[in-house]
């Protein structure tokens, strides 16, 4: 069997993570082109938290 060539395509993202990379080096250190308190924002208002989703003492008035 023919070996499939890699994609060199860009991966779809969301409209406010255009330009986000990240890669990991020889040491295994993860390197990101956000900062990292950028992308715990874009976190915290897009993904719910599934272990506190149940708690009444944590929601918040939208």
């Amino acid at each position: 069997m023919a070996k499939r060539k890699k994609k060199e395509d860009e991966p779809r993202v969301h409209d406010e993570l255009k330009g986000f990379k990240m890669e990991i080096n020889s040491f295994g250190e993860i390197s990101s082109s956000f900062p990292i308190d950028k992308i715990n924002e874009f976190l915290n208002k897009n993904v719910e938290d599934k272990k506190l989703k149940d708690r009444d003492d944590l929601k918040t008035e939208e």
